[in-house]
């Protein structure tokens, strides 16, 4: 698993993609402990930024990506997680897809609608 993650300082992207409609859902960061944990799991784990820790997504909602396949660019400093997503949204805001606002006009414009309440998953902590 010869991933590169000193290059890009111990973090390297990680696109997650829908393994049927191969729809963008999101991108995380993975440090090699969460790649590892990753593996061992099935479920997509991340290394949260903010929270400066690893988390496995859908820890708090539910709402859990299970892996389906791996693969890595060319650079191996990135990779892509073709994933089921369990649960109906990946997005904390409520949506499918961490990608529901589009450029029209000059203006970022919601494109799709929510597919769950996060105030009723999350309560007023986003």
């Amino acid at each position: 698993m010869d991933l590169d993650f000193a290059k890009t300082g111990g973090l390297i992207p990680a696109v997650i993609q829908d393994h049927r409609s191969g729809r963008v859902l999101m991108v995380g960061f993975m440090n090699d402990e969460a790649f590892a944990k990753t593996l061992e799991s099935g479920y997509a784990v991340f290394y949260s930024r903010s929270r400066d820790k690893l988390w496995m997504k859908g820890e708090s909602s539910g709402h859990r990506l299970a892996v389906k396949s791996i693969q890595t660019d060319c650079d191996q400093d990135c990779v892509l997680l073709q994933v089921e997503a369990i649960g109906p949204g990946v997005c904390h805001e409520g949506y499918a897809s961490c990608f529901f606002r589009t450029l029209e006009g000059g203006e970022w414009k919601i494109s799709e609608q929510r597919t769950y309440d996060p105030k009723s998953v999350y309560g007023g902590k986003q």
